[in-house]
C-alpha cells in the first residue's frame, strides 16, 4: 500500500512522458502534420495509435505540434479524439475545443462540440459555461447567452468581472438597456465594481432608445459610483429626453452643458431641436438656432437633417428643399434618416419622381431600416396612393424579418379595397354607357 501511494505522489511529481517518436512511427507523424484540411486524418491516426499505443500524453503531444503549424488540421484531429478510447477524454478537454472554437469565431463547430459533450453525458462546468456566455454574448446570440449565464447563477458560481461585462454588452448591443442596467446592480451587489465604460455604454443605449426615465437612473448609478457629471453625460440626457419629447428638460441640461463651458455639438443640437419638434415648438427652436448662431455655432448634417423632417411634416416642401441644398452645401453623405423623411415628404405631397428616387435609394439600403423607418416609409406611401410601392415596401419589411403592424395593415387593405371598389364602378359606367 505505501508503495503503491508513493508511485501515485510520484506521478504527479513528475508526469509522464510522451513516448519517444522513431522510425515507422516517425513517418507516419511526420504524415499526419503534412496533411491539408480537406485530408480525412482517421486512417493515418489508427496506423499511428496502432504503432504508439499511445497515451493522453502522447496524443496531447501531437495536437500541440498540429495546433502550431496547422490549425484547421488541429481541430479536427481533436474532435475525432474525442471518441478516442486511449486518449480518456474528459471535460477539460471538451471545454477546451469549445473555447478554441468560440476564440475563432467558430458558432457551429463549437455547438457541435458541446452537442457531443452532453450526448456523452458531461454536462457543462462553470468554465465552459462561461465560454459559452462569452461566445454567444460575442456573435450577438442573447437567447443562448442568457442560457448559460442562468445557469451559472442557478449553480451558484461566483461570476467574475469579465462574465459580467460581456452580459452587459449583449443586452446593450440587443438594445436591452434595462436588463443591462440589471446586471450592472447585480455587480454592485457582489461588491464588483463596474468600469466607467460599463455605465456609459448603458447610458448610451437607454439615450438612443430615447428612454429618459433609464438614462437618468443610470447617471444616478454613475454618480454614486463615484464618476462626476460631465459633458457627455449631459449630451445623452439631452438625447433622451428630446428623443422622449420632454423639451423643458431636454433643454435644462442642453442650457447646464453650455454652462460646464460647453458648446453644444451638431448631434446634441439636433437632439434638442428634435425635443422642440414632437412638442412642434418651431418659434422656440428657431429662437435657439439663432441664439447658437451668435456664439459661433453652425448647424450641420445632424440639426439640418431634424429640421427637414420638420418641415416635410408640416409640408413645407420649398423650404426642406432649401435645407437639404445647404446639407449637399457641407459635402458629407446624407444620413438614411434624411431620405426616409424626403420618401415620407414627397409621397404625400404627391411628387411622384422625387418620391420614387428617395424610395430607390431606401430599397437599396434596406438592410439598415429599422421597423419605425419601415412603417413611416409605408405609410407616406399609402397617403400618397403609391399602392404598389408600399405592398412592395411591405414584402421587404417582413423579409427583413420585422411584423406589420395591425394599423399600418388595415391601411394598406383599407386603400386596396378602395382602388378595387373605384375601378368596378368606373367599368360599371363604361358598359353602361
Amino acid at each position: 500500500m505505501v508503495a503503491d501511494k508513493v508511485n501515485e505522489a510520484a506521478e504527479v511529481i513528475w508526469p509522464e512522458e510522451p513516448k519517444p517518436i522513431s522510425g515507422e512511427c516517425k513517418l507516419v507523424t511526420d504524415k499526419i502534420v503534412s496533411l491539408t484540411e480537406k485530408d480525412d486524418p482517421s486512417p493515418l491516426l489508427a496506423e499511428w495509435a496502432e504503432l504508439l499505443q499511445p497515451s493522453k500524453v502522447d496524443w496531447t503531444n501531437l495536437l500541440d505540434r498540429l495546433k502550431e503549424q496547422n490549425t484547421e488540421l488541429y481541430f479536427k484531429v481533436a474532435e475525432l479524439l474525442l471518441s478516442e478510447k486511449s486518449f480518456q477524454a474528459n471535460i477539460r478537454d471538451y471545454s477546451k475545443l469549445i473555447d478554441a472554437h468560440a476564440k475563432e469565431n467558430r458558432l457551429e463547430d463549437a455547438e457541435r462540440i458541446l452537442k457531443k459533450m452532453t450526448e456523452n453525458g458531461i454536462m457543462p462546468d462553470i468554465l465552459t459555461a462561461t465560454v459559452l456566455v462569452h461566445m454567444y454574448s460575442k456573435v450577438g446570440n442573447l437567447e443562448r447567452a442568457e442560457e448559460a449565464y442562468e445557469s451559472l447563477r442557478a449553480q451558484g458560481f461566483q461570476l467574475d468581472f469579465n462574465l459580467y461585462n460581456s452580459m452587459i454588452m449583449a443586452y446593450v448591443n440587443a438594445k436591452q438597456p434595462g436588463k443591462a442596467h440589471k446586471i450592472v446592480r447585480d455587480m454592485e451587489a457582489s461588491n464588483i465594481n463596474p468600469t466607467e465604460e460599463m455605465y456609459m455604454a448603458v447610458f448610451r443605449s437607454f439615450s438612443h432608445k430615447g428612454d429618459c426615465i433609464g438614462a437618468l437612473n443610470i447617471s444616478s448609478s454613475l454618480l454614486c459610483a463615484g464618476y462626476q457629471v460631465n459633458a457627455e453625460t449631459c449630451k445623452l440626457l439631452v438625447e433622451a429626453y428630446g428623443k422622449a419629447g420632454e423639451s423643458v428638460n431636454a433643454r435644462n441640461y442642453f442650457d447646464h452643458l453650455r454652462k460646464l463651458g460647453e458648446m453644444p455639438d451638431d448631434e446634441c443640437t439636433g437632439n434638442m431641436i428634435s425635443a422642440y419638434q414632437v412638442k412642434n415648438q418651431l418659434g422656440l427652436a428657431l429662437e435657439l438656432l439663432l441664439q447658437l448662431e451668435k456664439d459661433g455655432f453652425e448647424p450641420g448634417v445632424a440639426t439640418y437633417t431634424v429640421l427637414v423632417d420638420w418641415l416635410g411634416k408640416l409640408k413645407l416642401v420649398e423650404e426642406a428643399e432649401q435645407v437639404v441644398a445647404k446639407i449637399s452645401e457641407l459635402g458629407e453623405a446624407p444620413p438614411l434618416k434624411l431620405h426616409v423623411s424626403l420618401c415620407d415628404m414627397y409621397s404625400k405631397a404627391g411628387i411622384e419622381k422625387k418620391a420614387l428616387q428617395a424610395l430607390g435609394v431606401l430599397e437599396a439600403r434596406k438592410e439598415e431600416l429599422g421597423q419605425g423607418e419601415f412603417e413611416r416609409i409605408i405609410d407616406g406611401l399609402v397617403a400618397g396612393g403609391f399602392q404598389q410601392q408600399a405592398r412592395r415596401m411591405g414584402q421587404l419589411m417582413e423579409a427583413q424579418g420585422f411584423p406589420i403592424s395591425e394599423p399600418l395593415k388595415v391601411k394598406l387593405m383599407a386603400k386596396q379595397t378602395f382602388q378595387s371598389t373605384g375601378q368596378t364602378f368606373q367599368r360599371t359606367r363604361r358598359t353602361r354607357v
